[in-house]
């Protein structure tokens, strides 16, 4: 209140529309102030009259910059009421003010309120106090009230620097991923104020200002610049003489103290804006500069779109006249397990370099990567890192047994001669996951392409595949055996390429080691996939390295055409689905993984006869089957399912109990349900879900999804043993 210079009041406000252009005075200090009308006063709100402190209020500073008002600062750096620079203000105030105003020099901000408030009362100034909710700033860290205070500071025209970056971003030389952060980035841009670039901080970039003895500024690239401007300017003033500005100019030691730097550092955001450009050598020419800028892809948080994407481009099109990159991949916030923030203050920051130690790099970025779809935070645990460490350890263990089956590539492999079912059906799902591979990195749905290479890895490659092969492997020696090495060699080095831009340490090692190679893995041609043209890939190849962290460095040279094999997928992708819903069903109906139970394959057309009795050794062994059997119709008391769109049965009678088990997963529906009319119960309240904090909301619609999922499977169990009963 001490810093008041005027009140605002609607301009159409019949209270007090013959009060504009009067003026009041100011209890305790007497100052007179004006009245001005302004949209700002809010007729509705308390009297309609609204004081302002131009000094020490956002808002306040602007209805003062519209009005002429003068900015009183009445605090200073601690927060303690100051009376520093004020005295033309007190000069001619009533009897009484200046004494008034001298006895609150110094003191503490909350001290002072509660002592203003009490003399306001002691005057008969107070009429009444009413609570008021209002927002007010607090330090992150501290906890403590921020106050608006003025201070001199350096800015650049940012309305100006805009108009560039706001063109490329229209026109599609910039393209931001998903498009609709474009209209977060147009909202900063086209609303932009003057950007403050100066900061009182103990390191950072120097302001390259200086000052000369009476307070004027030289604004150059080097003290010496500096100097020789101030020279010239105070010998042109006559402050100096030529003489004395020659000697000062030629030794240092004469002219110590004429010029003084100023002391502020540039602002963090201001020094980061240059990184596309400064960190390759520029002011310089170097070839650094002309092979990697402009880059093609920046990735970043949503939350700095503005702080740095933007300054990014509008420096880069001042500096540069180019923007510094094609596409902005924006990814969500990475939090905390539970959904929360990272915060040290909150001691819920996870130490990356110590994640790094434990789990290592690769597993780290792969955890990162498969949780950054479009839309949605990250949540970071320790226990995802350790899952993708335990996929880096699965797959090397699969490189170690492919060793020591001496697989290897021989020289013109082509899996398009493979003769074996088996090694067929890998070469198809290797091509199909190439494909799905390349389009989601391309179209930068980087979580979806590791998901997809996850997934071959650990269930196709791992689990089926090698699987499969074992009794090739442990068979005699032959054209089968080799063509199967040769195969598990060929989709490994298939694999490397893939997953070599999630996980680029534990590929190059595995590459180096699993055979003689002419280079390096991150050099390597990228597989070729359907739809990409070799003229495509030779022109992405020759303009230069990709300067992005997830598509490879080089994408040159075509190495294999797609390849497809329909019938092998149907033969093995049968036997697979076969024993994935064996293993289903009997953990569905808590049957011990030990016991061995019949299959019967009800009304089988010759070609599942067929392939049935090929695979017959195995499916019995993965499936843990005590008989594979043929009939027309499914035999009582028998689990029926659909596979391929033919009917298998599982005799259960004398397996289980079908009616206690029948019960028990009605147990665990009611449960499931219960679990979910929980949940619902505290969506569907309103204040639940406007004040509790974000993560737990979320957290309470993933228990309601699992819950939900959890009760279709039952639901389908309990269907099954319907039909059996």
């Amino acid at each position: 209140m001490l810093g008041d210079t005027g009140v605002a009041v609607h301009p159409d406000d019949e209270r007090y529309t013959d009060l504009i252009g009067r003026h009041v005075i100011l209890p305790l200090v007497g100052r007179k102030i004006p009245i001005v009308g302004d949209d700002v006063a809010d007729p509705e709100k308390g009297s309609g009259a609204v004081k302002v402190t131009p000094a020490h209020d956002f808002t306040d500073f602007e209805i003062g910059k519209r009005h002429g008002l003068p900015q009183i600062s009445v605090l200073d750096q601690e927060g303690s009421l100051s009376l520093n620079g004020n005295e033309d203000y007190l000069r001619g105030l009533p009897a009484g003010a200046t004494e008034f105003a001298e006895e609150f020099h110094g003191i503490e901000r909350f001290a002072a309120r509660k002592k203003i408030v009490a003399r306001l009362e002691e005057f008969g100034f107070l009429e009444r106090i009413e609570p008021n909710t209002h927002m007010v700033p607090h330090g992150d860290r501290s906890g403590v009230v921020i106050e608006p205070y003025l201070t001199d500071q350096w800015y650049v025209d940012a309305k100006t620097l805009a108009q560039p970056a706001i063109a490329a971003v229209r026109s599609g030389e910039t393209t931001f991923v998903p498009k609709n952060w474009e209209k977060t980035y147009f909202e900063w841009m086209e609303n932009i104020q003057p950007w403050c670039i100066s900061r009182q901080l103990w390191w950072g970039h120097q302001i390259p200002a200086w000052y000369g003895p009476d307070g004027k500024v030289f604004v150059a690239e080097t003290e010496e610049e500096a100097v020789g401007h101030a020279l010239g300017y105070y010998v042109e003033q006559e402050v100096i003489t030529p003489e004395q500005g020659h000697d000062m100019a030629v030794d240092p030691a004469k002219r110590e103290g004429f010029i003084t730097r100023d002391e502020d550092v540039l602002d963090t955001w201001f020094s980061s804006a240059l990184w596309p450009f400064s960190t390759l050598g520029w002011p310089d020419d170097t070839p650094e500069v002309a092979r990697y800028y402009p880059t093609n892809t920046l990735v970043t948080g949503f939350d700095i779109i503005f702080f740095w994407v933007a300054r990014m481009m509008m420096m880069g099109l001042h500096f540069m006249k180019e923007a510094p990159f094609s596409t902005v991949y924006i990814h969500r916030l990475v939090r905390d397990e539970k959904g929360a923030k990272m915060s040290k203050s909150k001691g819920n920051v996870i130490d990356p370099l110590g994640v790094i130690d434990e789990y290592g790099a690769d597993a780290l970025r792969f955890a990162l990567t498969r949780e950054a779809a479009q839309g949605h935070d990250i949540r970071l645990s320790p226990h995802l890192v350790e899952t993708n460490r335990n996929f880096a350890t699965k797959f090397w263990n699969a490189c170690r047994f492919a060793e020591m089956n001496e697989c290897v590539k021989p020289d013109g492999f082509d899996p398009k001669g493979a003769k074996e079912t088996l090694n067929r059906w890998i070469a198809h799902e290797t091509s199909r996951v190439t494909r799905e591979v390349t389009e989601t990195i391309e179209d930068h749905r980087f979580n979806d392409a590791a998901a997809a290479i996850y997934r071959f890895v650990w269930n196709v490659f791992c689990d089926w595949y090698l699987e499969l092969a074992k009794p090739v492997l442990m068979g005699e020696e032959g054209a089968a055996k080799a063509e199967t090495r040769a195969m598990i060699a060929w989709t490994r080095d298939e694999i490397l390429k893939l997953l070599h831009p999630f996980m680029p340490f534990i590929t190059e090692e595995l590459w180096a080691v699993t055979a003689k190679r002419d280079g390096l893995l991150v050099l390597a041609s990228w597989p070729r996939k359907s739809g990409v043209t070799g003229e495509q890939l030779a022109a992405i190849a020759t303009a230069g390295p990709v300067v992005d962290p997830i598509i490879p460095p080089v994408i040159a040279a075509l190495d294999a055409d797609e390849f497809s094999d329909p019938a092998a997928e149907a033969e093995i992708g049968w036997v697979v689905d076969l024993v994935t819903a064996m293993r289903s069903v009997k953990a569905e109906m808590n049957i011990p993984p030990s016991t061995l139970t019949p299959l019967v394959i009800a009304g089988a057309s010759a070609e599942t006869r067929d392939r049935a009795q090929r695979w017959n050794d195995t499916i019995k062994r993965l499936a843990r089957l005590s008989d594979i059997s043929f009939a027309d119709h499914p035999p009582e008391g028998a689990v029926q399912l659909l596979v391929r769109g033919e009917a298998v049965a599982l005799p259960l009678k004398g397996v289980i109990d079908l009616a206690a088990e029948r019960t028990r997963l009605e147990k665990e529906l009611g449960k499931a349900d219960a679990d979910i009319k929980r949940v619902d119960a505290k969506l569907a309240n309103e204040k639940f879900v406007a004040n509790a904090p974000e993560e737990l909301v979320e957290e309470e619609k993933e228990k309601r999804a699992a819950a939900t999922e959890r009760r279709a499977k039952i639901l389908e169990a309990i269907e099954r043993l319907k039909k059996a009963s």
